[in-house]
């Protein structure tokens, strides 16, 4: 006869050794576990969320551009950058606090002057999404570090400054000025790009080959300065 006894329930996981780490991937670290550890190990300034934000103006500002011209950008860059982050459709690369009033002046002398870019700098009192700390699990939506700061690495001395040498200064610490420049013609391209496929662009999107030329020129300048 049939039995009414209830069949096997599921069979269980493995159990872990003792002593060994939890399973792969490990839980969700809250993100205001997120900011605790941006002000305790880098000293960074930062607000818990959710979505942790990092507060720019005070240990950092950070040159924010479109997505696809910031992996340019550091593609072309490499090391001479200091760290960057990618949250959504923007890049953030940091650089040293206090120069984000320099820009306007900056993208004059490198010939970029009247053409919108869609780049900027976040200075004082801006903000930018935090990424989950180095080596930390997080959503697969939330922002993330394309070149991740280094506790062990002087965090400040490592960022990009105007008046650091264009070849690298004390330590190898890049240049604003190269940065900018080289974040400068990729957002150019990206935006010719944009009107090639077919996008309909803003009037000044498509501008003569001489501000590309210009930044050539000027970056040729600061490597032999």
């Amino acid at each position: 006869m049939p039995s009414d006894a209830p069949g096997p329930g599921p069979v269980p996981g493995p159990r872990t050794p003792p002593g060994a780490g939890p399973a792969l991937p490990g839980p969700r670290v809250p993100q205001d576990l997120w900011a605790r550890w941006y002000a305790r190990e880098l000293g960074w300034p930062a607000e818990a969320g959710p979505p942790a934000r990092l507060v720019t103006g005070v240990a950092f500002d950070a040159l924010e551009l479109p997505a696809e011209a910031g992996r340019e950008t550091l593609r072309r860059m490499g090391a001479e950058t200091g760290p960057v982050a990618l949250a959504g459709r923007r890049a953030y690369f940091l650089v040293a606090p206090g120069n984000a009033d320099e820009l306007p002046g900056l993208l004059e002398w490198l010939e970029w002057g009247g053409i919108h870019l869609d780049l900027r700098i976040l200075g004082a009192e801006g903000h930018m999404t935090a990424p989950a700390p180095p080596a930390w699990r997080d959503d697969a939506d939330a922002a993330v570090w394309l070149r991740a700061p280094r506790p062990d690495h002087g965090a400040e001395s490592a960022l990009p400054a105007l008046h650091r040498s264009p070849m690298g200064g004390a330590g190898g610490c890049p240049c604003l000025a190269r940065l900018v420049a080289t974040a400068a013609a990729a957002c150019h391209r990206a935006r010719l790009l944009d009107a090639a496929r077919g996008h309909r662009p803003e009037p000044d999107a498509v501008k003569p080959a001489a501000p590309l030329k210009a930044a050539q020129r000027a970056i040729q300048r600061l490597a032999s300065s």
